[in-house]
Order: C-alpha cells, then structure tokens, then sequence
C-alpha cells in the first residue's frame, strides 16, 4: 500500500448530540423503546427536547465520534459528513476540528436543519436515540473528493448513512475510488433496526467486496443472518466477509478472518455510565491498531480499551487520552 495523507477517512451523518439522564417511565410515558435509535422529525423533536430533562449538547455521529478516536490515539483523522450553516452546524464543525480532524465538506445554505440526536441515559447506562437527521441526510456524492479518498488508508462507512439514495451513491463512490487506490473499506452495521432495513443490501456490499472489513454487535449479528443463534450467525459471517469484528460487550469482541479467530476480553471498568459511543470508540481502536500494522489480537484491545473508557462518562468523546491509556496498558510504545 502507498504511503496516505491521512490513516482513517470516516463517512458519516455529522450529527449534534443532545444528551440528558433520564429514567425508564419516563421512555415508557414517551413510548419509547429502550436501547433504541429512532428517527424523528422536526416536530418530534421539538417535543421530546421540551419534555425532556437538563441537557448537554456535544457533537456526535457515529463515523464522527470513530475518527475523533482515531484522531486521540495519535493518528491522522478525515471526516466527510453535511451540516447546515446554522449554530448546531457551527458547533459541530468546531468541536470535529479543534479534536484535530479534517473536516472540510461544504455546508449547506439551505434546507432543512443541522442534524441532532436527542439521548437518554438511563441508570443503567443505557442509551436511548431520537434522531432527527436533517442536513446530515443531504450527503451526495459531489461531496466526496476522490484525491482525499485515495489518500486515506482506510475509507470507514456508517450504516447509519445508508437511508438517502445520494449517500448510498457517495458510499459507492467512495468505496470504488478507495479500492481503486488499493484501500482498505470498512462498514459499521451501526444498529439492529438499521440492518432490518437493509439487510439484504448490506450483505451485497459484503459479498460484492465492495466493503472489505464489517463491524457489528451481536444484536446486530444475528439481525443480519436472522437467526438467535450466535455461532451460527459468526459461520456466516465468516464466509460472507474479508474480515469481521463483532462486539460482544462485557464479553469482549471476536474478529474474524479466514480460518483466524481472535476472542479478546474486554477491559474491567469500575461503573457503566453511559454506552453512547462504544461501538464507535471501539472502531476508532480497532481501526487505529490496522493502520499502525498491529496484529489482529492487539487491534482487539485497543478497540476494547477505548469503549471502555467512553462508557464510564457521559457522552461518545474521550475524556482520557486513549494514547496515553493505550501506553500505560503497554498497547502502544
């Protein structure tokens, strides 16, 4: 592989999180459904922000929150994803930017709002999304520059942007531009429903090549092959994927490559504050480990060891230095 101007370029729905503790009545009196990410309209939204409690606004999306990750390990972060130019859409580009990411797709003039995600945290730490996607919808294919996605060793996909056909086209745009340079292109399965949506399409980018790495959890797992059996959904995906990772939270993670399998535990953490994000910080570690050439086991850990450091605090960006964490566990030299 040539040498890359940046280790990970992420694609995804760049989205404000808005985040609140709560209670279970009061997602029941809301009809929601726990551990959940529904998508909202503009009204919707109005609605649960006046009902909801005191809130803490920071900048979020899935593929956001990997590269910011990546970015705190230490390696070189891009991210493309629309925004409106309003004040969320300033806030977003702001906070992307001052984590030492490139963030350089143009805002929209128009149209509807920046994206927001309004998210419940219960005491047991679990996450509840009402997401209004808005601008983040919008994302097309003129927005990919193709000379930034050939510099970019890996090229990192958020399912969560597979709804608006101009983003599935900007996907494949990206996907072959990416492979055309010889570039690694990962997926995330981003969530259960998600995949309910679009399950036949995301095994097509599997099985297709188009995508080369797949992330998912095991709700997401056994959601794709439609089956409570987990072994059997790992089989699967063992033929259906160049190479898989499955998070399996307290459990650790499995990835999958051919004949290899590596089960790695995850990392003790002293209280579950709040899951938002873990999937993605565990992406950021495992990605991070890829570009560096750690080994398959390693880039486990470090996926592990950065989820566990975003579920003791509130909200999906690190508070503690994960290259630093990552040197004290003797992860990193």
């Amino acid at each position: 592989m040539t040498s890359s101007a940046y280790d990970v370029l992420g694609i995804g729905n760049a989205i404000v999180d808005i985040l609140a503790r709560t209670d279970d009545a009061f997602l029941t009196a809301q009809g929601m459904t726990k551990g959940s990410m529904t998508l909202i309209d503009e009204a919707r939204a109005t609605g649960i922000y006046s009902a909801m409690g005191p809130a803490v606004e920071v900048s979020g999306g899935s593929a956001a929150n990997t590269i910011v990750g990546v970015a705190d390990f230490g390696a070189r972060g891009a991210f493309v994803g629309k925004v409106k130019n309003d004040t969320l859409g300033g806030v977003f580009i702001h906070d992307i930017r001052a984590a030492k990411v490139s963030f350089d797709t143009a805002a929209a003039t128009d149209g509807p709002a920046t994206a927001c995600s309004y998210i419940l945290v219960t005491p047991d730490g679990e996450r509840t999304m009402n997401t209004y996607l808005g601008a983040a919808q919008n994302l097309h294919p003129n927005d990919i520059d193709a000379a930034q996605i050939a510099a970019s060793a890996i090229v990192y996909l958020e399912g969560y942007l597979w709804d608006p056909k101009d983003a599935k086209d900007a996907f494949l745009k990206a996907s072959s531009v990416a492979h055309g340079a010889g570039r690694m292109v990962a997926l995330t399965l981003s969530d259960a429903f998600c995949v309910g949506r679009y399950r036949d399409e995301f095994l097509e980018l599997m099985r297709k090549r188009t995508v080369d790495l797949v992330f998912a959890n095991e709700a997401e797992l056994t959601s794709l092959y439609e089956t409570a059996d987990f072994d059997a959904a790992l089989a699967q995906l063992r033929k259906d994927a160049k190479l898989g990772v499955v998070t399996r939270s307290e459990k650790g993670c499995v990835v999958i490559s051919g004949d290899e399998t590596e089960a790695v535990p995850a990392f003790p953490v002293e209280k579950v504050v709040d899951t938002t994000g873990a999937g993605d910080l565990f992406a950021a570690g495992f990605l991070f480990g890829l570009v560096r050439g750690a080994g398959l086991k390693q880039a486990g850990q470090l996926g592990t060891l950065a989820a566990a450091e975003i579920i003791q605090h509130i909200g999906a960006r690190p508070q503690t230095s994960l290259k630093a964490l990552a040197q004290a566990k003797g992860l990193l030299p």
